[in-house]
């Protein structure tokens, strides 16, 4: 359960009914996304309420006329997917400020420079977005909003997302060093063993986290690595 002081009211109101939960706001766009399943976890109270603020709660009745089931999880669901979140003030600068941070970070992981095949800094991105006067929605999801912010950065930066494909050699010995790195950072196209015991390796990664990628490579074989990039 998520304290009274940290949550705020989702409101949905459907043929003249109101219904209102109190709910942790930093959950809002994992809700919507479907990767919390447990929706209570993340409220004050499991009740389903009229008006929060004066604790009066929803009657049965109304609630399954509205959303067909009264059990307490699915209908706070609906009420985020399908309602209003009402964010105060500080509230809704916290979730400004992370939502503008995670948004500069998708792009720069994500995206390069067409002209010079190099990423983007965040920095540049931050600046970038100043300039073109971007508006970033707190409750909106990363997903949703990073195509219109690329919209907007394309007259001031030369930017697009792009995936590189890059072979990777080591030996034997290295392997397990590498491997679930390899997994987390991208995806593993093609691979297999060499007569020497060596290990070959075809992974495509987003073209902005290049330079993170030869890093997490060169400290784990200590420099006893092949790459070669074969599409930019």
């Amino acid at each position: 359960m998520v304290r009274l002081e940290d949550a705020v009211i989702a409101r949905y109101e459907h043929h003249g009914h109101r219904f209102e939960i109190l709910v942790d706001p930093d959950t809002i766009d994992d809700i919507k996304a479907g990767k919390i399943k447990n929706v209570i976890e993340y409220l004050v109270i499991d009740e389903i309420f009229k008006d929060a603020r004066k604790g009066d709660r929803a009657g049965e009745e109304a609630i399954r006329e509205v959303f067909g089931t009264t059990d307490v999880n699915e209908v706070a669901r609906e009420i985020v997917i399908k309602g209003q979140v009402q964010l105060t003030t500080e509230q809704r600068r916290k979730m400004l400020e992370e939502k503008k941070k995670r948004i500069i970070m998708e792009i720069a992981r994500n995206a390069i420079n067409p002209q010079t095949k190099a990423p983007h800094p965040p920095k540049r991105i931050e600046l970038a977005m100043e300039e073109a006067k971007v508006h970033i929605d707190p409750l909106k999801s990363v997903e949703e909003q990073i195509p219109i912010v690329l919209k907007a950065l394309k007259p001031i930066i030369p930017i697009r997302f792009e995936k590189v494909k890059i072979a990777v050699k080591v030996s034997g010995e290295y392997y397990g060093k590498i491997y679930g790195e390899l997994s987390k950072m991208g995806t593993l196209l093609q691979e297999e063993w060499q007569k020497d015991g060596s290990w070959i390796g075809l992974v495509e990664i987003p073209a902005g986290i290049q330079g993170e990628f030869f890093d997490m490579l060169n400290k784990r074989t200590h420099g006893n690595v092949q790459t070669k990039i074969l599409r930019r």
